[in-house]
């Protein structure tokens, strides 16, 4: 098989859009806001929206299964407050839910939290309790920066961030480590502040201990790990001026990166620096890249073509493709299992 560990719900039909741009307009005033029962998407709506979409895709570039999560700069938790991402967070799960449904083949979830600035993250259990127990969720997104690009929450490596982290090993789900719509100008939200955070959260945990009381938490970085695997030797002399232990055994037994690298000598020094172990099949199609590259005359972000070229024995690549995401998401190779695959 080949397994997508990063899929975002980007597709959506557009009454989601238009529901989300109603609650906004009555921030102040959210008795006067949509009700989540006036937002109305059929199942056709929700076949057409992916079978023209992400599932054509897949067919087309010969992937099999997407761990699929809502749109990743919609869950923007700097919005309104915790009421309102509660809210969001539920719709937006539950159709999640729906295309999992529809397609339980193809797809199988991952849960967007409803965090809000400054609160604190025990208002998420219940919403991940949900999406695990009711749905059948594989994971979850966790947002290090709920608020959108100012970085005003404490480090991963707080305690303040435990609670989440003892429900996510109690049903062993990771994490994939993905921020929001950034609302700070200094950052766009593609292009800088989410590859800034891939690399923030893993310095966050290379400076701290936390594997040490969560030893078997996994975290998923994506876009490859930001400027992780292009600056490995910058983060190794890090570690050794902090008196960590070497990064194979300080956080290669809890920290994974997937492919979502749009060009090949980007996945050819992903595969050369990070031992294959840690690294993840993605595309994150239809997502931030969406175009055609020029020089290749394919898409950016038709991941597979990068990982069939790069300089690495079949035995890596289905570890690639599907071993690692197997062992990382416990779950989903329940869930598989289960389908007979």
């Amino acid at each position: 098989m080949i397994i997508d560990c990063h899929g975002h719900y980007t597709t959506a039909p557009k009454a989601l859009e238009q529901w989300r741009k109603a609650q906004i307009a009555n921030l102040a005033t959210p008795e006067l806001g949509p009700k989540v029962a006036d937002l109305r998407i059929s199942d056709d709506e929700l076949r057409e929206s992916i079978e023209t979409n992400q599932l054509r895709l897949m067919r087309e570039r010969g992937s099999d299964l997407t761990i699929f999560s809502p749109r990743a700069s919609f869950m923007a938790h700097h919005i309104g407050d915790l009421r309102t991402s509660a809210t969001w967070a539920g719709i937006c799960n539950e159709l999640i839910h729906r295309v999992a449904q529809l397609f339980p083949e193809h797809f199988i979830g991952a849960a967007m939290l409803p965090q809000s600035p400054g609160v604190d993250p025990r208002t998420s259990i219940a919403e991940l309790e949900r999406c695990v127990r009711d749905y059948g969720f594989v994971a979850i997104n966790l947002n290090p920066d709920p608020s959108g690009g100012h970085w005003k929450e404490p480090p991963l490596t707080d305690r303040w961030w435990y609670p989440i982290y003892e429900k996510m090993v109690e049903y062993r789900i990771p994490a994939m480590v993905h921020v929001s719509t950034s609302c700070n100008a200094c950052f766009h939200t593609t292009g800088a502040h989410y590859l800034n955070a891939d690399t923030t959260a893993f310095m966050q945990c290379l400076t701290g201990d936390l594997f040490k009381d969560f030893p078997t938490l996994k975290f998923v970085i994506p876009h490859g790990g930001g400027a992780v695997p292009y600056h490995w030797g910058r983060f190794r002399g890090l570690a050794q001026e902090l008196g960590k232990p070497l990064l194979q055994q300080h956080l290669l037994n809890n920290i994974y990166f997937d492919t979502c690298v749009y060009h090949q000598p980007g996945i050819d020094l992903l595969t050369r620096v990070i031992p294959v172990d840690n690294i993840l099949f993605a595309s994150e199609m239809i997502g931030a890249v969406k175009g055609i590259d020029p020089q290749t005359g394919h898409s950016f972000d038709d991941t597979r073509r990068y990982v069939e070229a790069a300089s690495i024995d079949p035995a890596q690549r289905a570890l690639i493709y599907e071993g690692n995401a197997r062992r990382v998401y416990p779950r989903l190779h329940a869930a598989l299992q289960a389908q007979g695959r």
